[in-house]
This record gives C-alpha cells, structure tokens and sequence, in this order.
C-alpha cells in the first residue's frame, strides 16, 4: 500500500505538471499515435502484393501489431529508464534516490511515468478487437484473465531485459549504445517470428524473447495451436527475465561509488 500511495502521488504531480502545458502533452500524444499509424500502413502496403506472409493473414499480422502495442505501452509508462545514465549517474541524482526510504529501482520508475504511453495500448486493444471481428474469433471466457496474464508477463520480460541494460552503467564510466539496438531488435516482434530465418527466430524466442511481447501470446487468441506452448511459457519467461534485471541491477547498485568517486 505504501507503494501505491507513492504511485499515485507520482501521477497526480505528473498530471499537474504536463497539462500545465498542455499544447506539449497533446503534441506528443499525437505524435506517438502518428509513429503507430505509420506502422500500420506498412503492414496494409505489404498486403497489397500478397494474400498471405509465411501462412499469416493481414488480419492475422495486424492482431499481432495490436498485442504487440499493448504491453509495450505499459512498459513505457511505468518502466521509462531511457535517459539514466545522464541523468543519474553523470548527474549524480543517484545519490539522492539511495537516500531516500523506498526501493531505488521503484523510485526511478516513479520519477520517469510517462502515462500518455498507454494510449498506444489502448490503440493496440482496439486494433486487436477490430481485426477480431474480422477475422471471426469467438470471445471467450478465458479471453480477459489470459490477456491481463499474457500482457504483465510481456511486460515483465521488457522490464528485466532493459533493466539489465541499464544496470550496465554501473559498471562503465560512459554510457552505451546497447539500448538503441535493442530497441531496434524489438521492433522484430511486432510481426510473426516465423517469417523470419532459423537463426533470427531463436535469437528471438530463447536469447532476446521479443517473440513472447507479440506473436506467441497473440497466436493463443488467434487459435493458431502451433503456437499455444509457447503462449503459456510467456510467464516463465517473464519471471526470468525480471528475475536477471533485479538481480544485475542489485549487483550494479552495490557497485556504486556515488557522483564524486
């Protein structure tokens, strides 16, 4: 609960902050809904040469693109880490959050809530629903519980493998260009892995799982049975990686000198 509390503090001051401004608070609620309307063009100007991409419909592909949206958005509200290296570590604003009683980690990810991110989930539900429909899928009563499930394990297993990348900076006096590759290599998962090489689908499912964010738990809601085990390994997976994040990201704070060292 007193986590909670914090949270929502965190959000209320947010909120208070940015529609003082409002123009900018639209502005990049606008611009985020543009990045993902240019994503779904490219999927709608490949399906002008083709019916199918490796056995997968474009209904199929965009239910995909949708679930893709949805955890990802989450993860971009509540787990927002992409300026720490500057920011605290070469600023120094590191030795105040170990100063303070809440956990670090926690503390980081309150500071940098971005809470117009979850507009893209919101986009990426409806995306799911419409291409649904389209494609006839009954709903079913498990389908509400395995999207909650599916979507804070996709979550999870963003949260541990940037977390794990953040916490290189512990260790390096410079920041890296890791995570701007990484976040190039996600961009995979927003499609079905099986269009890919056998090389590519395995860095994909077992080394940078960007599979388990899109086309496995999609493929569950989508009744494609080739794809059900691994829509339930999704958890695991999640527990893996969060588990690895949290452990670097311990090993990397004990590592810490402070600003001055």
């Amino acid at each position: 609960m007193y986590h909670l509390g914090l949270l929502s503090e965190y959000l209320k001051n947010y909120m208070k902050t940015r529609l003082t401004y409002r123009a900018d608070f639209w502005v990049e609620v606008l611009s985020d809904l543009l990045f993902q309307v240019t994503n779904l063009i490219f999927i709608f100007v490949i399906f002008m040469h083709t019916t199918s991409l490796a056995g997968w419909s474009q209904n199929e592909v965009v239910f995909v693109y949708g679930f893709f949206m949805v955890p990802w958005g989450v993860f971009a509200c509540f787990v927002n880490m992409w300026n720490f290296s500057e920011r605290y570590i070469v600023k120094g604003e590191m030795d105040r959050i170990l100063t303070r009683p809440a956990h670090n980690l926690f503390q980081i990810f309150l500071e940098n809530v971005d809470p117009p991110s979850l507009i893209g989930s919101l986009i990426g539900l409806l995306i799911m629903a419409v291409s649904a429909m389209n494609r006839g899928l009954p709903f079913e009563w498990w389908t509400i519980p395995a999207l909650i499930v599916l979507t804070i394990s996709a979550t999870a297993i963003y949260m541990g493998i940037y977390t794990t990348l953040t916490a290189l900076s512990f260790f390096s006096d410079a920041p890296t260009g890791i995570i701007p590759l990484m976040y190039n290599i996600q961009s995979y998962g927003r499609y079905p892995v099986t269009i890919y090489n056998r090389a590519i689908q395995v860095l994909l499912t077992w080394i940078l799982p960007f599979a388990f964010v899109g086309v496995y738990p999609a493929g569950l809601f989508l009744q494609r049975e080739e794809m059900t085990r691994m829509a339930l390994l999704t958890p695991v997976m999640g527990a893996i990686f969060v588990s690895l994040g949290l452990f670097v990201w311990s090993r990397g704070v004990r590592k810490y000198k402070g600003a001055g060292s």
